[in-house]
């Protein structure tokens, strides 16, 4: 994550102060230049002056998304690793963070060391996509969409598909990758 000898460069993007200075202290510990965001304004300003290496980004930002917030971050800087944390994870978040342009999806609680290791990983290849998605596969798409706009809410999801919460329980089971 060095780039020409100097010092790696990370933005925390969280609204939780304590979790903010807690984590800037430890990459400053281990020389890392830090900055700080307790909002999607102020992210955007932070990497807009600085463009840094990673990008910590938690999925909820009070009442913002961390997800509606990757793209807008990788436009400003292209090369950054956007590392999303989140204390509530799902899959469907974490499919929706990683199609979004997010390098690593980590659940909290977690680790400087750890968080550093995510942003140093290598990305995961995409799995080929076909040219023309079937019916089912548009249609298990649109459902993990609304599942992740729900935060991972299986009743609200299904509420907004207007269907019944067990049908849509039973449409995710018939549909698990590797299964019929």
């Amino acid at each position: 994550m060095v780039r020409g000898g100097a010092r790696p460069a990370v933005l925390l993007v969280d609204d939780d102060p304590t979790f903010l200075n807690t984590f800037a202290r430890e990459f400053a510990r281990r020389d890392w230049n830090v900055a700080t965001a307790g909002s999607p304004a102020a992210a955007a300003a932070e990497v807009r002056r600085q463009h840094p290496s990673v990008i910590v980004l938690d999925l909820m930002l009070g009442d913002d998304n961390g997800l509606d917030l990757i793209e807008a971050l990788h436009a400003e800087s292209p090369d950054t690793r956007i590392v999303m944390t989140t204390g509530h994870p799902t899959l469907a978040t974490a499919v929706e963070a990683m199609r979004r342009g997010a390098h690593y999806y980590l659940p909290k609680p977690c680790n400087v060391d750890r968080l550093i290791a995510a942003a140093e990983s290598e990305p995961a290849a995409p799995p080929p996509v076909s040219r023309r998605a079937s019916l089912a596969q548009s249609e298990r798409a649109h459902i993990n969409r609304v599942i992740a706009a729900c935060d991972g809410n299986i009743s609200e999801a299904a509420r907004r598909l207007g269907m019944h919460r067990r049908s849509l329980q039973r449409k995710l089971r018939k549909h698990v990758p590797g299964g019929s």
